[in-house]
């Protein structure tokens, strides 16, 4: 990426795209196969707005040998106290000190204040970058949140959110062992390494 700066291949650091998530208890709902004249239908109990949080970071090396996928659930939204653990997590799976590259969007919670000084503090092996405003096409991960709705979390009605996280659970274990996969959402995004 950036041929003209080649900032991650100079310092062999890793490019990591995190974005945020959410599913709910009402199923995604998907085009499917059924016998002629039986329409499928979807039956769920509507309890309340629950919703999970996912937090996602594809990890791409920038010579192509490797690609990773780290994923985190939780309920309620994120905020700056969630992703730093997410965060500093990312640094210790990809090695410890292999320095990394993290871009991700404008969410407030990674302008805060807070997320700014520890930030600073973490400068010898992260390196952040921004995403342009309105642009989650440039995100990788967004293919990871596509694939997932549209394969473990399609058409399902959970009846509850251990359900669906066990759900998203085993999307993420099909992807992690699928590197081409990972790629592939890179190269939908038309960033090439």
């Amino acid at each position: 990426m950036a041929p003209d700066q080649g900032g991650a291949l100079n310092r062999d650091a890793w490019l990591c795209f995190l974005d945020e998530s959410g599913a709910s208890l009402t199923p995604p709902v998907r085009r499917t196969w059924a016998p002629v004249g039986q329409t499928p239908v979807l039956r769920h109990r509507m309890r309340g707005r629950k919703r999970l949080s996912m937090a996602g970071v594809c990890c791409y090396r920038p010579d192509a040998s490797d690609a990773r996928l780290a994923f985190h659930l939780r309920e309620g939204a994120y905020d700056t106290d969630q992703l730093i653990p997410i965060v500093a997590a990312l640094g210790r799976l990809l090695g410890g000190n292999a320095p990394v590259i993290l871009i991700w969007d404008n969410l407030p919670a990674h302008h805060s204040i807070a997320m700014g000084a520890w930030l600073a503090d973490q400068r010898a092996w992260l390196q952040v970058e921004y995403l342009p405003s309105y642009a989650p096409d440039l995100n990788p991960v967004e293919g990871l949140w596509a694939n997932l709705k549209d394969v473990e979390l399609a058409n399902r009605a959970c009846t509850s959110l251990e359900e669906l996280a066990a759900a998203a659970e085993q999307g993420v274990g099909r992807v992690r062992g699928e590197s081409d996969l990972l790629f592939s959402f890179l190269h939908q995004a038309g960033l090439p390494l």
